[in-house]
């Protein structure tokens, strides 16, 4: 039986721009308008009716609330359609690719949810007698062990809790080996080049350092002419501070050279771990001549990344900065395993205590059950696949979109705006992005590049996945090569049209106010 189509269109018209239709409820099909929850509700209102407690006194001691607090209520029908319909407005890697460079924004396979989530290792306290915790103090231990291997390290740090949280304890390593020294009040200045990433100069100031900035020469790595006239005085070197792969998605060729010429001016090498990922299994940063790194376990080991999620940054480090690692640490003996609290003895002039306990544990189970589901082929397999996506990118893109510099790159494709016509800029090709169904790459940085746009696929993505993105973005690429003017104004199918990001940046809107009377009896 088929249906009788005499005389129906059964198919939308071709002139028919779905950006000029309105609706008077304000949604787009299935994508449902949805207000403030402060316009929503009512402070009359309430999914939750319970009795007043009887015979209770009040032990407020007189600081009751005076008048209402004004809260929206909501029933609980509106309230879990006002959360759904937020939650499908966000982008998330489990909708599509995540182009973001230097961000690693991988899929986060499930068997390491449940592991993390099992009892043994969801229930504890950090405050539980450490006989009752032996699995989970094993599992850091087993971590421990897989990290310092990785990276050819002697010692590690687990209780970094993200990626700026390690570099701070990196380099407060480096500040008490100087102290040890009698050098801390000499040796003041930390070079940083400039394609690393931003937190490196911030990390170096709150330690007390003056941060120096080292050129980038014209492949988008350390200018070694600049790196060895900022040595010439070094009697006030501290260290580097160097990201590798660095921002520009570039593996640092003079790495040994830089790490020789470091510790000669009697200073350390701090290494960025953040883009671990693409050197993973292949490179021991240890062999590299580095003194201390951190891994973010939340890039690098899928852990889940953004969305204000917990991270995790254990910090290795050199026999050079072993001392001086922060506590707690995992030890075993005939006992079995303990965690060491107090420093003494040879560690006595490390910093102390970093953070209130041990580490995030969540972020553990799900990085060691990372590692022991892939094996150590199995890791290097995955740096592999993210170097070969993303220069499969570049490799896609190149003939319409301008690479930043020549050659392969590592784990992020680096792009300039130089294509696009006048008037078209790296904004622009970003917000039109929206409307292909993607989250914008990373814009305008690293620096060093013009209107710059990095993308990082990571290992996850299926080459169909990568075809699909690379033909949105190769479709925007050459409508901005045309001088499309109608750039400027995307996104147009979003559920938000383009903002004014420099208003919302300098003159924020932080709290919702009722609207006026008059305004409300106008509409």
């Amino acid at each position: 039986m088929s249906m009788n189509t005499q005389g129906r269109q059964t198919s939308p018209s071709e002139a028919t721009a779905t950006s000029h239709i309105h609706t008077v409820s304000g949604s787009h099909g299935l994508q449902q308008r949805e207000d403030l929850i402060f316009e929503t509700g009512r402070a009359d209102k309430t999914g939750v009716d319970l009795p007043a407690p009887k015979g209770t006194t009040s032990r407020l001691g007189g600081v009751t609330r005076k008048r209402p607090t004004d809260l929206p209520g909501l029933s609980e029908p509106e309230a879990v359609r006002h959360y759904v319909r937020l939650s499908q407005k966000n982008y998330a890697i489990d909708l599509g690719l995540f182009p973001l460079g230097s961000c690693t924004m991988k899929h986060n396979p499930r068997l390491n949810e449940k592991t993390a989530r099992m009892p043994g290792f969801a229930d504890i306290h950090p405050l539980q007698p450490q006989a009752t915790v032996q699995g989970a103090l094993e599992l850091m231990d087993q971590l421990a062990t897989w990290l310092k291997t990785l990276t050819g390290m002697p010692a590690v740090a687990m209780s970094p809790k993200a990626g700026a949280h390690g570099e701070f304890c990196g380099m407060m390593a480096i500040r008490g080996a100087l102290m040890a020294r009698g050098e801390i009040e000499t040796r003041t200045r930390v070079l940083v080049p400039a394609s690393a990433h931003g937190t490196n100069p911030a990390t170096a100031v709150q330690c007390g350092f003056k941060v120096d900035e080292i050129k980038a020469n014209k492949r988008g790595r350390v200018d070694m002419e600049d790196l060895r006239s900022k040595l010439e005085d070094s009697a006030d070197i501290a260290g580097i501070m160097l990201t590798n792969p660095n921002t520009c998605g570039l593996f640092e060729t003079d790495i040994r050279e830089i790490a020789d010429l470091i510790h000669e001016a009697g200073g350390y090498f701090y290494c960025d771990g953040a883009n671990f990922n693409a050197i993973v299994g292949r490179v021991r940063p240890g062999d590299l001549g580095i003194d201390a790194m951190h891994i973010n376990l939340h890039k690098t080991f899928s852990t889940p990344h953004g969305g204000g999620g917990p991270g995790s940054g254990p910090t290795v480090l050199s026999e050079a900065l072993a001392d001086y690692a922060p506590v707690p640490f995992v030890v075993k003996d005939e006992d079995g395993f303990r965690l060491i609290e107090e420093v003494d003895g040879k560690g006595e002039d490390a910093f102390g205590r970093l953070a209130a306990f041990h580490g995030q544990m969540g972020m553990f189970v799900r990085a060691l059950t990372y590692m022991l589901s892939h094996g150590a082929d199995g890791l290097k397999q995955a740096a592999e696949d993210a170097v070969l996506n993303a220069n499969y990118i570049q490799a896609r893109l190149k003939s319409v979109m301008t690479p930043a510099f020549d050659g392969y790159c590592m784990h992020e494709a680096l792009f300039s705006d130089a294509f696009a016509a006048e008037g078209i800029e790296t904004l622009d090709i970003a917000k039109a992005l929206i409307d292909e169904g993607y989250h914008p790459m990373t814009m305008y940085f690293p620096l060093v590049v013009h209107g710059a746009m990095l993308i990082e696929p990571t290992e996850t993505e299926s080459k169909a996945e990568l075809d699909r993105f690379c033909d949105a973005l190769e479709s925007v690429a050459k409508r901005a090569a045309a001088g499309d003017e109608s750039l400027q104004s995307a996104p147009y199918l979003a559920p938000m049209r383009r903002l004014d990001e420099t208003q919302a940046a300098r003159k924020p809107i932080l709290r919702w106010t009722p609207p006026e009377p008059e305004k409300i009896a106008a509409e």
